[in-house]
């Protein structure tokens, strides 16, 4: 009798901490715990989005998908009270982001508007690769897809929780409903 009492305690214990893992697993598989500075200069932090699904879109002023920047504030501004639209410029493909910090905020606000938060220009693959795209392209850290970024305007979104759901190539227009029926 005690030997299985023994056991039950120890099968209870194995048990809670197998479902702490579980629990572990997705707060560590959650986007919340990273950030990024901001074209102002600002450190913005994730968590502060909690509650909103976040779509990542990497971007550049001299592309042929630049006018996707007039439906990404059309989503901005259609979806602001559950989305947030972030956009992080990236010289790595074809150089087409070369500018600096304050052109690339004046292009966007004169020529599309732009509403919604941009970073400071990172790298999106490669041996300098952002944080917050390393997590977004590696299964190991976002614990649902490998993925690796093709081209500007690649969209990811996750989730109110930080959570990947899922990602989309450049032909994809922001307001698609590909996008739009996650929201």
């Amino acid at each position: 009798m005690k030997i299985f009492l023994y056991l039950t305690v120890a099968g209870l214990v194995c048990l809670a901490s197998v479902l702490k893992n579980d629990d572990q697993m997705e707060k560590d598989n959650s986007i919340h715990s990273y950030s990024f500075v901001s074209l102002n200069g600002d450190t913005i932090k994730l968590d502060t989005f909690k509650g909103k699904k976040i779509l990542f879109v990497n971007v550049a002023s001299k592309c042929g998908f630049t006018p996707q920047y007039e439906g990404l504030q059309e989503l901005h501004d259609q979806y602001k009270d559950k989305l947030v639209v972030l956009g992080f410029p990236c010289n790595q493909f074809g150089e087409q982001e070369k500018g600096s910090s304050d052109e690339i905020h004046s292009f966007c606000k004169k020529n599309y508007g732009v509403e919604f938060l941009i970073s400071e220009k990172i790298d999106v693959k490669g041996a300098n690769q952002h944080p917050i795209y390393k997590w977004l392209t590696s299964k190991e850290l976002n614990g649902k897809n490998s993925t690796s970024v093709k081209w500007n305007f690649q969209k990811y979104l996750v989730d109110e929780n930080g959570i990947w759901i899922d990602y989309w190539y450049s032909l994809t227009k922001p307001k698609s409903s590909k996008i739009t029926k996650h929201l």
